[in-house]
């Protein structure tokens, strides 16, 4: 148990910052739904973050829509994996050491079917 608590914050320290961009990037994606055509548009810095969140580069001023940058991809995708791993590892971590354990499954089902239900009975 104690070595799976230190992988989970190793973990979760390590890739936080580039989660909590990603996080605010889409926030702002999801609240601003005003899409750039090309990278070289944006101008502000959030702008700017918005390509980096869709397109995986930095724009450049009067650069035209170039390749991902393979390095931030793979981080990327390697976070991606650490955060499953880490939210897998913390039910864990949290199953066997909270008590009572029908509110813990109670959250996880709720944690599955609120999004759902929002999603199916919210109107197209």
């Amino acid at each position: 148990m104690r070595q799976l608590r230190k992988l989970h914050t190793y973990l979760g320290v390590f890739f936080a910052p580039l989660l909590l961009f990603f996080v605010a990037s889409g926030l702002y994606q999801v609240i601003d739904r005003d899409r750039l055509k090309d990278p070289s548009e944006a101008e502000s810095l959030i702008q700017k973050m918005r390509v980096v969140h869709t397109d995986q580069i930095y724009p450049k001023t009067g650069a035209r829509k170039q390749r991902s940058a393979t390095a931030f991809r793979t981080i990327t995708v390697v976070m991606s994996a650490a955060i499953a791993i880490t939210t897998i590892l913390g039910l864990v971590i949290a199953i066997r050491s909270l008590r009572p354990r029908w509110m813990l499954w109670a959250m996880l089902g709720g944690g599955f079917v609120v999004p759902v239900l929002i999603l199916w009975l919210s109107p197209v």
